[in-house]
């Protein structure tokens, strides 16, 4: 038997980045694996339908930060990148 965990699509999560005073809630959505996601944004009623009808498991926390060089060069978000250019247009 190996000790090697199998991608299980059936597993679901979310991560609740912020919840906007607009009534949007920002998350994290993966498949199989919390550490592969999508960014998304949704009203609150379709993110509860959302979560409902998906089945997903809330997760909580950050992801775990990347180990080596190369690990980072795949390590960021779109909110990260997003965040990372608001700096720099500010800076000018």
């Amino acid at each position: 038997m190996s000790n090697t965990p199998t991608f299980n699509p059936n597993l679901k999560f979310i991560r609740i980045i912020e919840q906007h005073t607009n009534g949007l809630v920002e998350f994290e959505f993966a498949v199989g694996e919390p550490g592969l996601f999508v960014e998304l944004l949704m009203a609150q009623a379709q993110f509860d339908e959302f979560c409902v009808m998906q089945g997903v498991t809330p997760t909580q926390g950050p992801l775990p930060t990347a180990q080596s060089i190369e690990e980072q060069e795949w390590d960021w978000s779109l909110r990260a990148a997003r965040d990372q250019h608001l700096r720099h247009d500010n800076k000018a």
